[in-house]
């Protein structure tokens, strides 16, 4: 997903920690599971994560939050600076740090730390707010949020993600972003429901949760006086609101992975789109899929690098972000595979060579054109299938794992950010034919050619069909 719009995300920033072993024993002194061989894993938390994802995106971001010289800020600094500008606001206190626990995978305790929280708007802060084109609030209840609340009454946000523990949206929030739990607390007062605690009744049948959280979604809305609201369903998708009927949003697949920081990449997608100039509804439903995708490929657990013995590379399964899939496959040592095409009809060809590609590393990434790239290819009338339908038919493939778009004639660029180990392309190809082969050679990988199916083209696929088109 390539952003284009600038971003400036407005939250509170943790620092997360995630230590990872196994259990196969309980402590001799307490009925507790003994978590032994761990590995540390650092990422940014909270408001961090979700500008953290927003600049993965491929955009322009500007994160403003409290952020202190300790050491967790430092490390927080560290990991953003690659990717975004911090506006730091002064903070009381220690920054929050977030440490989770895991065995097998699974969370078995989490310890918190760090009462820190945003003491005072900056004039620099007040200046970028004045001129952003676009804003994500990300509150989580540590201040930064009331300290600007009065600027951003000026500015209204294209999203707010928001928190028990924090204030309300101010009026005129283009959508609101509440996680179903989140929803019913807030809607308590409003509906006459004395569950605050997020939990649904036990007897509820589907169709009565569902009726629950549209009369959530719709009272939230009139309350907040937003554009709309949509409720995040986890595995069920979500409930996009405008008022009366809401729309509810299937999640594409189904993945019982981590979900950490499943909400921030909601919301984060959400608001580049809308900045990019999409309708609510279209970015409510590719959130949801990107939210899906990310739940899938390990949450925000799989983002950062890792401290300790590298784990053997496992097949990873389907990703929405490239360059943490490759990130994660070379750190566990394993071997990146890319291949590009247009792959406007996809046919037998395409699914045999892609196949065969997957079969030489750990994962395959998927370089694909995009519309402008193919239609400067192959001219006008191309390509047939506009890029959203190329890329979920890839994604489809179980052979596929990412799949990166380019814009440019070749995919070199993309290929420096993401330095696969093997660069793959048709047989239908001469060397000449391959200028990345020298690019691949500058980093040590290796750009080769796999045979293509005899008369497989979708030129000729075409013509069959009548299309006609060169």
């Amino acid at each position: 997903m390539a952003g284009t719009s600038p971003l400036v995300v407005v939250g509170d920033a943790l620092l997360d920690r995630d230590l990872t072993g196994h259990a196969d024993r309980l402590a001799p002194d307490a009925p507790v599971p003994v978590v032994a061989g761990c590995t540390e894993r650092t990422r940014p938390g909270g408001a961090a994560l979700a500008a953290y994802l927003a600049a993965r995106d491929g955009r322009d971001v500007t994160l403003i939050t409290g952020l202190d010289d300790g050491p967790a800020g430092r490390t927080l600094r560290r990991l953003l600076r690659p990717w975004l500008e911090v506006v730091a606001l002064p903070m009381t206190g220690a920054l929050p740090e977030k440490t989770r626990i895991l065995a097998q995978d699974r969370p078995v305790a989490r310890l918190d730390r760090g009462d820190g929280r945003a003491r005072e708007a900056t004039a620099a802060a007040r200046a970028v707010l004045a001129a952003a084109p676009a804003v994500l609030v990300s509150d989580y209840g540590r201040g930064t949020v009331d300290v600007l609340r009065p600027h951003l009454r000026g500015r209204t946000p294209v999203v707010w993600d928001p928190h028990p523990r924090g204030g309300p949206p101010v009026p005129g929030t283009r959508l609101v972003t509440p996680a179903r739990a989140e929803a019913r607390t807030f809607a308590a007062p409003l509906t006459g429901d004395r569950a605050t605690d997020g939990t649904a009744p036990q007897a509820a049948s589907a169709a009565t949760e569902l009726r629950a959280v549209a009369e959530e979604a719709a009272a939230l809305l009139r309350h907040w006086r937003a554009g709309a609201v949509a409720v995040t369903l986890g595995a069920r998708g979500a409930l996009l609101s405008y008022g009366e009927h809401p729309l509810l949003v299937p999640a594409p697949a189904g993945h019982h992975g981590d979900a950490c920081g499943a909400g921030d990449r909601f919301a984060a997608t959400a608001a580049g789109l809308l900045a990019d100039g999409a309708l609510v509804g279209e970015a409510v439903e590719r959130a949801v899929g990107e939210a899906t995708a990310f739940v899938g490929a390990g949450g925000a657990g799989a983002l950062a690098g890792t401290r300790g013995a590298p784990r053997s590379p496992a097949a990873p399964p389907a990703c929405d972000d490239p360059a943490a899939l490759v990130a994660r496959i070379r750190a566990a040592g394993g071997t990146v595979v890319a291949a590009g095409g247009c792959f406007d009809l996809l046919h037998a060809g395409h699914v045999g060579l892609l196949q065969a590609a997957r079969r030489l590393g750990d994962c395959l990434v998927v370089c694909v054109n995009s519309d402008a790239s193919v239609r400067r290819r192959k001219g006008e009338g191309r390509p047939v299938n506009p890029l959203a339908d190329r890329v979920r038919v890839l994604r489809a493939l179980s052979c596929v794992d990412a799949v990166a778009v380019f814009d440019e004639d070749t995919p070199e660029r993309l290929l420096s950010r993401l330095r696969p180990d093997v660069w793959v392309k048709g047989g239908d190809y001469a060397a000449a034919d391959l200028p990345e082969a020298a690019l691949l050679r500058k980093w040590g990988g290796q750009a080769v050619l796999l045979p293509y199916l005899d008369g497989r083209s979708s030129t000729a696929l075409m013509a069959r069909a009548g299309g006609g088109a060169s």
